[in-house]
């Protein structure tokens, strides 16, 4: 077991009117598809002294060039993850053994072409798309599915 700290971080699980959510495809793992993952949700630290509620809004800009949504539910506790034995002192700069995580629930208030992945000089996605709620597990690397797994539980009133 690594010493190194959890990572505070939010997620967003994205829902449009048609209660979809909103995955996108990391640009590192481009041809991760299916079971094998790759496919996730957007997510960010918190920045020190910011509100989880405002580091989820600002993530999304950053991530997917839109802030058009609204907070419509949230996970009621941290959830956390360790990285693989091998992502240890590689992944996330390094510095931490995982992330601890707040989901929200928002509804996309925009439309499709607000979406943005290349307003970020070194955009973390390089593909993006509306998934069913129940599917997103077996879209995710493996060491987030059970995060995943409890968030299709938890935001399933929102899904279409």
């Amino acid at each position: 077991m690594s010493t190194l700290p959890y990572r505070p971080n939010v997620g967003a699980v994205l829902f449009n009117a048609a209660g979809q959510i909103f995955v996108a495809r990391r640009a590192d793992l481009p041809n991760a598809e299916g079971p094998a993952g790759g496919w996730q949700l957007p997510q960010g630290g918190i920045d020190e002294g910011e509100d989880p509620r405002g580091a989820v809004l600002r993530e999304l800009a950053e991530e997917i060039g839109t802030d058009k949504a609204e907070i419509i539910g949230e996970h009621p506790e941290w959830l956390t993850y360790d990285l693989p034995p091998h992502l240890i002192g590689v992944a996330l700069r390094g510095r931490y053994r995982g992330q601890r995580q707040r989901w929200f629930a928002l509804r996309f208030t925009g439309v499709d072409a607000d979406v943005r992945l290349d307003l970020d000089p070194h955009p973390e996605f390089d593909a993006w798309r509306w998934a069913s709620l129940s599917d997103l597990p077996a879209m995710a690397v493996p060491f987030k599915r059970p995060i995943y797994t409890i968030l299709a539980s938890s935001f399933a009133r929102f899904a279409g």
